[in-house]
């Protein structure tokens, strides 16, 4: 058994948990939030979504099937930490190369395990989502009460510059593509850009701060716009853009391509209280009646109060009634506020995608 050193998580309102250490030594930050899912930390890690995030598991014992090279979402780990009540020492899976606390070391993410992580989710479902700091270093209560106040709060803050590609990226698996699609990358998913590929697809990835002027240039059948981090109300540039491809090309948005699309519509957004994150979402799909289990990551949401009168919500989240899907067909435009490509997660959504290359295809 390896030897673990003393860790604490610190919270904003002055609570705090006393427990290990779990990947590197050190001391990390950011909004504290929770995940449902049993599986898929690997997945969540290295999710852009969850920059300046310390993400909670809800399930107590994680680890359990290693990790690998495969079931990851991008080329870092952008969670800032993790927090878990017990580590699998012995992971067992013929894809594992190795353990969650070797994969956090070698990433230098920070974590704590062996804390009460229900009573810490029980804690932020009753008061919110909110800034935390874990440390294997500093155990003086009141100096951990000075850092806190330093680190910045996610509303207002735009992520998606940090964790978008600086340049523009060309992907195809064939040499005649049926579609050219413009992806607009506010903090992309690899398994979304397979998912178009494995379409037929020629995929031009650009950054976040793209003009619109720059996408036209490219002349696509459709443009995606990706999930991402942060407060959408924040990304000024991207919602700009948008609205000058409203209309002009079709246009399939989720997560936060979802909220910047509401905000191109002229819609606004708003801080959730703990946000939804997990694999078990339920979202009631309000064309068809049906219930779908979605995968799920945000912490903030469209206001259907502001949804305008040309723009029909097609989605909604049974936890809560939230907006989960809206569209606008004048525009040629719709968007979820979940992850359909579901990695991790159920595939009851993948359909949405195929209603993109429909949308193309009547535009063509």
């Amino acid at each position: 058994m390896r030897k673990q050193q003393k860790a604490i998580l610190y919270l904003e309102d002055g609570l705090f948990f006393k427990g290990k250490n779990l990947g590197a030594l050190g001391e990390t930050s950011g909004e504290v939030c929770f995940n449902t899912g049993m599986t898929g930390y690997q997945e969540i890690l290295t999710d852009p979504s969850y920059a300046k995030q310390m993400i909670v598991m809800c399930s107590p014992h994680i680890g359990n099937y290693g990790t690998n090279s495969s079931d990851i979402e991008s080329s870092n780990v952008y969670a800032t930490g993790l927090i878990i009540k017990s580590e699998s020492l012995s992971p067992s899976n013929w894809r594992s190369s190795e353990s969650l606390d070797k994969f956090l070391k070698s990433n230098k993410v920070v974590g704590i395990q062996d804390i009460d992580t229900r009573a810490l989710t029980v804690h932020i479902r009753n008061n919110g989502s909110m800034k935390g700091i874990i440390s294997t270093k500093d155990f003086d209560i009141h100096s951990l009460a000075k850092k806190i106040k330093k680190v910045p709060s996610m509303e207002g803050l735009d992520l998606a510059k940090e964790v978008s590609r600086k340049e523009k990226t060309v992907l195809s698996n064939v040499k005649n593509p049926k579609y050219r699609i413009a992806a607009i990358d506010y903090g992309m998913k690899s398994n979304i850009y397979e998912i178009l590929l494995d379409n037929n697809s020629e995929v031009v990835i650009f950054p976040a701060s793209v003009s619109a002027q720059e996408v036209l240039d490219y002349n696509p059948d459709g443009v995606f716009l990706s999930n991402g981090p942060g407060d959408p109300a924040a990304v000024s540039y991207g919602i700009e853009t948008v609205k000058q491809l409203l209309g002009v090309k079709p246009i399939f948005g989720i997560c936060l391509g979802h909220q910047i699309l509401a905000l191109a519509l002229e819609a606004q957004t708003f801080k959730m209280k703990f946000g939804h994150r997990g694999i078990n979402q339920p979202v009631k799909n309000l064309n068809t009646n049906k219930i779908e289990i979605t995968s799920q990551n945000h912490g903030f949401a469209v206001s259907e109060d502001s949804l305008a009168a040309n723009i029909t919500i097609t989605h909604t989240h049974l936890n809560d009634n939230t907006v989960a899907g809206i569209a606008c067909e004048e525009m040629q435009a719709y968007s979820v506020q979940y992850h359909p490509e579901a990695s991790p997660g159920p595939h009851d959504s993948r359909y949405v995608f195929d209603n993109f290359f429909k949308m193309m295809d009547s535009n063509a």
